[in-house]
């Protein structure tokens, strides 16, 4: 690993080599394999206590343990954030799923020392169109960023599509909360925005490794933190859905470290 002569946010952004993309990988690999395992599970009468307990199984029987565990003091193995909840949902064993929710489900297993980060919104049962298509178009924005990236792109480039992508369908791009660089790292430079302008930003190289991770509320932009420091809501009750996926920047374009069934090269078309 060696370090970009550009900075975020006054850190220098890791350039990363083969060896470390490999690990990424198969710490990826895990993220990916963690929620196509939990996928089922996500059903109407489970907990999300109990959903995060399957995922901490999961993980650590694939050899990988939770970063999120003691993380500033955190203390389960997933954020898992329902309905309204934008981020960072603390699973409970009184949050009971029902029919017509909309879960997501925030994954990072550790494994020898990479975060393979990842996230999907589960739908529970049938679910109102609204809720289907903020869910469907969360996913189409997240992929419409990852496509942007390639060496001499900017991560302008990224949140300008994802921001314009969502107003166009009437949903609002979150603002206080991004995508960050990650590797041996957790969260680490750059910071990567989720709206923005094209051509501004950081200019992408080979070597970066970064989280695109959008949150697109079906009303207005706005969030409040409740007072468990995590539990993050829209401020008009309106739901909110979220994507992730850890990628890193080729010779050529893009990596999705975190794709279901292993790391792809390229976004499928």
């Amino acid at each position: 690993m060696r370090p970009s002569t550009q900075q975020d946010a006054g850190r220098p952004i890791p350039l990363h080599d083969e060896a470390e993309f490999a690990a990424m990988r198969r710490a990826g690999r895990v993220a990916a394999d963690t929620l196509d395992f939990i996928a089922p599970h996500v059903r109407p009468g489970v907990s999300t206590a109990e959903l995060d307990r399957l995922c901490e199984a999961f993980m650590r029987e694939a050899g990988a343990i939770p970063a999120t565990i003691d993380y500033k003091g955190y203390k389960h193995a997933s954020c898992i954030s329902v309905n309204h909840v934008v981020t960072h949902g603390i699973p409970s064993d009184t949050k009971v799923l029902k029919v017509g929710d909309i879960v997501n489900i925030d994954v990072t297993p550790k494994l020898d020392g990479w975060h393979g980060d990842s996230s999907r919104t589960f739908t529970v049962g049938k679910v109102s169109i609204l809720a289907q298509r903020l869910v469907d178009t969360t996913h189409a924005a997240m992929m419409l960023g990852i496509a942007q990236v390639k060496p001499g792109a900017r991560l302008g480039d990224v949140g300008a599509v994802i921001e314009a992508f969502a107003r166009e369908a009437g949903f609002s791009s979150v603002r206080d909360f991004c995508g960050h660089g990650t590797g041996q790292v957790f969260h680490d430079a750059p910071q990567v925005l989720h709206y923005g302008q094209r051509g501004t930003g950081v200019l992408l190289e080979p070597g970066m490794i970064f989280t695109i991770e959008p949150m697109l509320n079906a009303g207005k932009v706005d969030v409040k933190v409740l007072g468990d420091s995590w539990t993050t809501v829209t401020k008009d009750h309106s739901l909110s859905a979220q994507f992730e996926h850890t990628v890193g920047v080729t010779d050529t374009g893009v990596e999705i470290f975190t794709w279901p069934g292993g790391s792809r090269l390229g976004v499928p078309g």
